[in-house]
């Protein structure tokens, strides 16, 4: 059985989905890997994880809206 609580789970993938693009399935964390975020609100715990690993956010936005104007 998992050590990691089931609800803090669901609101960690929520927020490396929402961060991300990806579950802590897509990025191969194991019940030993999550536990070392899980002391962590979810949300916390995801934006140290893409920092620990360098991943790009897929929340932020390309192209401010001045900038599109000149395209």
């Amino acid at each position: 059985m998992s050590a990691i609580d089931q609800n803090w789970l669901q609101l960690f993938d929520v927020a490396m989905k929402h961060l991300f693009a990806i579950d802590h399935f897509d990025a191969g964390l194991d019940d030993e890997q999550l536990a070392c975020f899980a002391d962590f609100p979810p949300y916390e715990a995801a934006m140290i994880f893409g920092e620990k690993f360098d991943l790009a956010r897929a929340d932020v936005h390309w192209f401010a809206k001045e900038h599109q104007k000149l395209i």
